[in-house]
């Protein structure tokens, strides 16, 4: 019976997926309050998945790949209704995605070509990236609740994610390149 229990954390994050759909669709109908309620309980889920997977050694293969991509398409699919709005700007959100696309395409070459990678962790100046990419989602979205009026801190967000963006891009091609040339010179 218990071992049924080891797959909540990923019951949590297939939710977390499928409440990609009212999210969007709240965004879509301008109702954003109820978008940033959607955005914040799915973002207390997935504390909550990666809390339980890590507490009761419930961590495996699928919740390594569920989870990031989880939260990618979440910040896909807010930063695609955002230019869509014309809430962001075109640019930020083509360096968002050519970034995820470059990174993607980088691991899938180097994983089928040059060796396996094994884990692939976060660098710092990627947790960085993500955390000023969720926070400018949610400042975006408090504000146009209106709840708060954060438009001062809009811009400075806007450039701070795409500084971020741009590092830990080239971050990880730096990275990626490293570890090529110490397979072959090894």
């Amino acid at each position: 019976m218990t071992s049924y229990y080891r797959h909540i954390p990923n019951v949590i994050t297939i939710a977390r997926m499928l409440a990609l759909f009212p999210l969007v669709w709240l965004m879509l109908h301008k109702e954003y309050k109820g978008a940033l309620w959607v955005a914040v309980i799915a973002g207390a889920s997935d504390g909550l998945d990666g809390f339980l997977a890590k507490k009761y050694h419930w961590q495996g293969w699928l919740g390594g790949i569920l989870d990031p991509l989880a939260d990618k398409l979440m910040m896909l699919c807010c930063y695609s209704v955002f230019v869509l709005q014309g809430v962001i700007p075109f640019w930020l959100y083509a360096m968002v995605v050519v970034r995820d696309i470059i990174i993607v395409a980088g691991a899938s070459y180097y994983h089928f070509r040059i060796g396996k990678i094994n884990q692939a962790a976060p660098s710092l100046v990627s947790k960085a990236n993500t955390a000023l990419q969720i926070l400018l989602i949610l400042v975006l979205l408090i504000s146009l609740a209106g709840l708060w009026n954060l438009q001062l801190i809009h811009q400075p967000l806007i450039w701070a994610v795409a500084l971020f963006t741009t590092l830990s891009g080239l971050h990880y091609v730096w990275l990626g390149f490293s570890m090529a040339d110490k397979v072959r010179n090894s």
